[in-house]
């Protein structure tokens, strides 16, 4: 769903964009089935296949799954909230073009944190907050390190690599070529 908001946002009604959107198959069309009877279904006939045939992409997503998203009422309602959630204002694609902004990578984060939020949990419980891992990388002090194009960043818990990025991030200003950097992660699951 993020990835149709994000493409929609971005790239509906603009010529020799990467990515197409058909007419009928953008976010604000998902938007309009909240509440349907038949929501998942619709979403997935109505949104991904035509995106999906549009841009030969493959293994999308299944919204009529009801293992996964119940059945019913009960899928109804989710997925109703879930597209709820995207189309608060914070997560305003177009209004963000700015070159090297992480915008997916924020939008994520704004994800996990609500979830942590409904959920009565910390975000930490679930992946290392930016703020976090900003905080680490000074306190090793990866900046004032001697290091070379053959420095090896390690991150033995990396999850989805953001704690390793800032770590990264903490070394560009020195000069730090992206291609040239060694770095390796592992997660146990």
């Amino acid at each position: 769903m993020l990835f149709v908001k994000y493409v929609s946002d971005k790239y509906a009604g603009v010529p020799y964009a990467p990515i197409s959107i058909p007419v009928g198959a953008s976010f604000r069309d998902m938007a309009a089935l909240k509440g349907k009877p038949d929501i998942g279904d619709q979403i997935n006939k109505r949104i991904l296949g035509p995106l999906a045939a549009a841009n030969k992409l493959s293994d999308m997503p299944d919204f009529n799954d009801a293992t996964k998203l119940g059945s019913g009422q009960e899928m109804v309602d989710r997925l109703t909230n879930l597209v709820a959630i995207f189309e608060d204002r914070r997560l305003d694609f177009p209004k963000n073009r700015a070159d090297g902004d992480d915008i997916l990578g924020d939008a994520y984060e704004y994800l996990m944190r609500h979830f942590a939020t409904e959920s009565g949990k910390s975000k930490g419980q679930f992946y290392t907050p930016a703020e976090v891992s900003r905080i680490m990388a000074q306190t090793i002090g990866i900046r004032d390190a001697k290091t070379t194009n053959a420095t090896t960043v390690f991150d033995p818990t990396c999850g989805s690599g953001s704690e390793d990025e800032d770590e990264v991030g903490q070394l560009q200003p020195k000069g730090w070529k992206y291609q040239a950097q060694h770095r390796a992660g592992q997660e146990a699951t």
